[in-house]
């Protein structure tokens, strides 16, 4: 199960989410109160082992200022969670970036991971709660409801889930949804931006031990 541990604000935390064994870790770069600026992520990025996919979380930004972004900060992926679509996802996808594309739960979600898994453009999909908020806001989508749909885009695009997840469902979720992946951000946090580490270890191992 591939684990990233998003909204990471310093270097303390980056490095105990990879010592609990997260595959990726993300940065935002969006209005929100975990947005961080490239220079630091820059660092961050340097001190991390090499294969740690380090994800920036992007909404409605320019490809131009992405990849400016990507490069100032030490990106290996874009996370796109805005009206983007397959067509700019492509367009964005140099030099070996990868791209996530993150997709709420709403009425016709399905016909947008069907578009991204026919047109590619993605690495994954990600799949997060219908909100307001841009970039997640920590709250849950109806995993049952959800489920049918996995089986028959599964096999065709990677799945994310995100939205609302904690070391106490991630599991439940996992069971449920039998995704390529997870994300969380809030649910392993003592306060915005600031990961609470015992969280993250029991999250990360809650993951990895689920059975599939």
């Amino acid at each position: 199960m591939w684990v990233k541990i998003c909204g990471n604000t310093n270097l303390e935390d980056a490095l105990a989410a990879v010592d609990a064994g997260a595959d990726a870790l993300g940065f935002v770069f969006a209005d929100s109160p975990r947005r961080v600026e490239p220079a630091v992520v820059n660092r961050i990025a340097r001190a991390v082992p090499e294969g740690i996919e380090k994800v920036g979380v992007f909404v409605n930004e320019s490809a131009e200022r992405i990849r400016q972004i990507v490069e100032e900060a030490g990106l290996t992926a874009a996370q796109l969670h805005g009206d983007e679509g397959t067509e700019f996802a492509r367009g964005i996808a140099f030099g070996g970036l990868k791209v996530f594309k993150a997709i709420p739960v709403r009425s016709g979600f399905e016909a947008r991971m069907i578009a991204f898994a026919e047109k590619g453009g993605v690495d994954a999909v990600l799949l997060d709660s219908a909100t307001a908020l841009r970039g997640g806001a920590g709250t849950n989508f109806d995993w049952h409801a959800v489920a049918q749909y996995m089986p028959a885009y599964g096999g065709e695009i990677r799945v994310i889930v995100a939205g609302g997840l904690t070391p106490l469902n991630v599991s439940h979720a996992i069971s449920i949804l039998r995704p390529w992946g997870v994300d969380v951000a809030s649910g392993v946090e003592r306060d915005p931006g600031k990961k609470d580490h015992q969280k993250v270890w029991e999250f990360v191992k809650a993951a990895k031990n689920t059975d599939l």
